[in-house]
């Protein structure tokens, strides 16, 4: 038995549940007189919306295949061996699933160099190789395509990426030593490091191409021909593929460079995938492409791989994905869907740039009639407005046709009759000033004008909903419907239950979220929810410590460690101080005893002054404007003080919400956060950070989540 069955056997044995991905061999006689090829089907015998994966179980069968073609090819049986996937999917690398359930060193090495040592088969095959890239690829995907000598690329690949270090591991099969050494390090940089950490953003299959990971890029509709041909004309020397020369003096340092800048900027040190996968690019500045020069990289590829697997960052990620793309999919506590109602028409009160981007996504999403109204037409103009110039923007962008432009435009209007515009509305939403008696008054209008079934909703950020349907003959028809800023792109939708609200309003809800692709979470009806909350508290003890007398810089460096997309002091402005005001107040009324009202922000809203940053000469500076508005107390904390007493604060926060019911589990804090606020992905959304650190036990007494959720099983 060799080395490679027995790592990939014991793997097996460890993940009995995988879904097995067969590579089915069969036989073709290529065009051109050019000989027979072996074409290595990937699937696992489903269709498209179960993508194939590398399990241990998986690699074992790609080896036994291996097996079949390196025998016919030392017999002289064919001329290339090629490798392909089923229809939309090439492979998207390793299962998950099965790395989540490893609990020993050893175990997660023996997967890294199981997967090393059937892909490294490939590459010492005696016929040149091919992989035709036919459709999705993404980690062991695209890394089983780098071991073979040609690549073709399908025009119509919607997704392409080595997502590693976004999860939290490095590109640990070939990824990080191959691609430098292919498209060069700048090149291999932006897709392991940049993209990875740019919320794993993917390459179309032009881009795959540009980059030079494929030689060449046919259209979909007769791509396996196509590139069959086109292997033909290089297997009889017809065509030469010439690659650029790689230099591998100063450039391949300044990229390393560069990307340790990229990952310091998103990350801050807090989380070592990036920087394994850099080392590793840095390792394999004087290989070529061949198996014997790379095996250094492949070997340290094997030792990130089991030293991050073994990790919390990367559970903390694979965690974070899991809810992404499950959890987010079935909201835990929604009514069933067949109560909900159809949605045919509705209505937005208010035409401000929130009511005008709520009333473009409903129009793009629902395909339905949307009718704004305000209180005079100039309003109601300028917000119907914004959204037909946001349509054109589409058409120019090429994101949408002409016809689609002209019926989207149609399904907009605005109106100052209330009566005519919602009277046969299914759904209206209000987005005006954030004031319970206004929006009380609002509610009141509508329900005299809409019809016994309209849902009411609310995009109120803190305000109770069961208060603002209190004076409603049917407050059981409102529910909190709340969108994140920006409301195109921030995928969060806070669904918010009042005292009196329905299943049939709370279904319809629900039903409207899905379709306009938002992440739904059922909220309970408390104090700002979930996100302004936390971010509240979180933002409140920052602002404290600053008005105690600690120096903003301090308080700035004390809290890198998180990673977060931005600093607090720059999320402020990005918030705006009027509205945290706001929202801190709120607070302060329902919790006096652990939130506070500044006087410095105060004071900064007052003046009319967006933040505490002014630039000058290009560069972001303190405003000296705002600096003379504030007044500072004499205690100065260090950098860890900043962030264990933030992190303390936030602990205690969730601990509460927890108890009080605000959402069902801790899982669904994370969401949020990581939907709603951008909280970064590698840490797992907030919860299992504070796990992590300790900070949960030491202030609650006990973990948020259970050991093996988010970290290594015991």
């Amino acid at each position: 038995m060799s080395t490679t069955t027995e790592l990939l056997t014991r793997g097996a044995e460890l993940f009995p549940g995988e879904v097995v991905t067969t590579a089915h061999v069969r036989h073709l006689d290529l065009p051109l007189q050019a000989g027979r090829l072996a074409l290595i089907t990937l699937d696992n015998g489903f269709d498209h919306t179960k993508p194939t994966t590398f399990g241990p179980g998986s690699l074992l069968k790609l080896n036994e295949a291996l097996d079949q073609v390196e025998a016919e090819a030392a017999e002289g049986a064919i001329v290339g061996a090629a490798i392909t996937g089923k229809p939309f999917i090439f492979a998207v690398g390793a299962d998950l699933k099965g790395v989540e359930l490893l609990r020993e060193h050893a175990d997660a090495l023996a997967i890294g160099k199981g997967g090393h040592e059937v892909f490294k088969r490939i590459a010492a095959l005696p016929v040149p190789t091919f992989a035709f890239y036919n459709g999705a690829a993404m980690g062991g995907g695209v890394e089983v395509g780098l071991h073979c000598d040609y690549r073709t690329v399908s025009a119509g690949v919607p997704a392409f990426s080595l997502p590693e270090v976004f999860l939290g591991l490095v590109p640990g099969w070939g990824g990080c030593s191959i691609l430098p050494n292919l498209i060069g390090p700048a090149k291999a940089v932006k897709v392991i490091i940049e993209n990875s950490m740019a919320q794993n953003k993917q390459l179309k299959g032009k881009d795959v191409f540009e980059l030079g990971i494929a030689d060449a890029i046919f259209e979909p509709a007769d791509f396996l021909e196509q590139s069959l041909f086109w292997a033909a004309r290089v297997l009889k020397g017809d065509l030469v593929v010439e690659r650029e020369a790689i230099d591998r003096g100063k450039a391949w340092d300044d990229a390393v460079a560069w990307g340790r800048l990229v990952a310091d900027a998103k990350v801050h040190g807090a989380a070592p995938a990036a920087y394994r996968a850099l080392d590793i690019i840095a390792q394999v500045k004087t290989a070529t492409l061949n198996s014997a020069d790379l095996q250094a990289g492949f070997d340290a590829e094997d030792a990130a791989l089991a030293d991050l697997i073994m990790g919390g960052e990367l559970r903390s990620g694979i965690y974070a994905f899991n809810l992404v793309q499950r959890r987010a999919k079935r909201p835990v506590g929604a009514p069933d869907k067949s109560l909900a109602r159809p949605v045919t028409k509705v209505g937005v009160v208010g035409a401000g740039l929130m009511a005008s981007q709520l009333a473009l996504l409903f129009a793009r999403r629902l395909e339905v009639p949307v009718v704004l109204t305000d209180i005079d037409q100039e309003r109601v103009d300028k917000g119907v407005g914004y959204v037909h110039a946001e349509i054109d923007k589409l058409l120019e962008k090429g994101r949408i046709g002409k016809d689609k432009s002209n019926r989207l435009k149609g399904l907009v209007s605005g109106s100052l009759d209330k009566a005519a515009a919602f009277g046969d509305a299914d759904f209206v939403i209000e987005a005006v000033f954030e004031e319970m008696g206004v929006k009380q008054t609002v509610f009141a209008d509508l329900e005299n004008v809409v019809s016994p079934t309209c849902v009411l909703a609310t995009n109120t950020s803190s305000l109770s909903v069961t208060e603002m349907a209190s004076k409603l003959k049917h407050p059981e028809r409102v529910v909190g419907f709340h969108f994140f800023n920006p409301v195109a792109i921030l995928p969060l939708l806070e669904i918010v239950r009042g005292e009196k609200t329905d299943d049939a309003s709370l279904a319809t809800a629900f039903g409207v979220s899905k379709k306009l692709r938002k992440t739904s979470v059922l909220v309970k009806d408390a104090p700002a929810f979930v996100v302004n909350r936390i971010l509240t508290r979180f933002m409140g003890e920052i602002q404290n410590i600053i008005d105690e007398g600690t120096p903003i810089a301090t308080v700035e460096k004390g809290v890198e460690p998180l990673g977060l997309p931005m600093s607090p002091i720059v999320l402020l402005e990005l918030v705006g101080p009027a509205i945290a005001l706001h929202v801190s107040e709120t607070l302060h009324g329902a919790f006096p005893e652990r939130f506070t009202v500044s006087e410095n922000l105060g004071r900064v809203v007052k003046a009319g002054k967006r933040g505490f940053y002014t630039w000058v000469d290009g560069k972001q500076v303190l405003d000296p404007e705002v600096l003379e508005l504030l007044s500072f107390g004499d205690t100065v904390l260090t950098e860890e003080q900043v962030l264990a007493r933030s992190l303390e604060a936030v602990a205690q926060e969730i601990g509460l919400m927890l108890e009080e019911g605000v959402v069902a589990e801790a899982q669904d804090i994370d969401l949020c956060m990581i939907t709603g606020a951008g909280w970064p992905f590698h840490l797992g959304g907030i919860t299992p950070y504070l796990d992590r650190e300790g900070v949960s036990e030491r202030v609650n007494g006990k973990r948020f989540l259970a050991p093996g959720v988010a970290s290594v099983p015991a």
